[in-house]
């Protein structure tokens, strides 16, 4: 089955989906586009247990694509819990994607490993000081994808929630749990990312 995603639709299914989201964005004028979309349907046919192929018409959907900064079609990314894994642009042979998304199957693997580390980590954490992490499993692995993404960007886990500068100075206090988040969970029952709760 392929999901249609639409400005509307996009985050919610992307975020929420069990798993991995390959996404073709593509438009009905492009000939590129319409060579791979049967490719894409074929390989999702034969991996329908390991990822989820999604359609993004491009015209019907110009905000999500200019987040994407999709500028050429067509263009395919590979999410997992709403975070972009990798992606190609332009028609490949049905062995290089296969092969492609094996390669990248073993990066979410390894990710995912890391996601249950840190999950385990906060956990510990949370039981320390009383509180418990978010009863909502995927909130919480969206939080910790949040914190890696950052990480790999600047360096640290800064909550995902705050803005970085990417002033260390000015950054330290937001590394998750970040300073903040004591008073919040006392004040609001949650931190601002919803991480942990009272």
């Amino acid at each position: 089955m392929t999901l249609t995603l639409t400005d509307e639709n996009f985050e919610k299914e992307i975020q929420n989906a069990d798993k991995p989201v390959l996404v073709d964005f593509w438009a009905l004028y492009c000939s590129p586009c319409l060579v791979l979309s049967p490719i894409l349907e074929k390989i999702a046919e034969e991996y329908r247990d390991k990822f989820i192929l999604a359609k993004v018409n491009i015209d019907a959907a110009p905000l999500t694509a200019q987040k994407y900064g999709i500028d050429r079609i067509p263009t395919v990314i590979l999410f997992k819990n709403g975070f972009t894994i990798s992606g190609f642009l332009g028609v490949r042979p049905e062995p290089v994607i296969k092969e492609w998304l094996e390669k990248n199957q073993e990066i979410i693997d390894k990710v995912m490993e890391k996601v249950e580390e840190i999950i385990k980590n906060y956990q510990n954490y949370a039981l320390k000081n009383n509180w418990r992490l978010n009863p909502d499993r995927k909130v919480v692995e969206r939080v910790v994808m949040g914190l890696l993404a950052n990480e790999k960007k600047y360096g640290y886990k800064y909550c995902p929630c705050r803005r970085v500068t990417d002033i260390q100075e000015e950054d330290k206090g937001k590394i998750c749990p970040c300073q903040w988040h004591r008073e919040e969970i006392e004040r609001d029952g949650h931190c601002l990312c919803g991480l942990f709760v009272k």
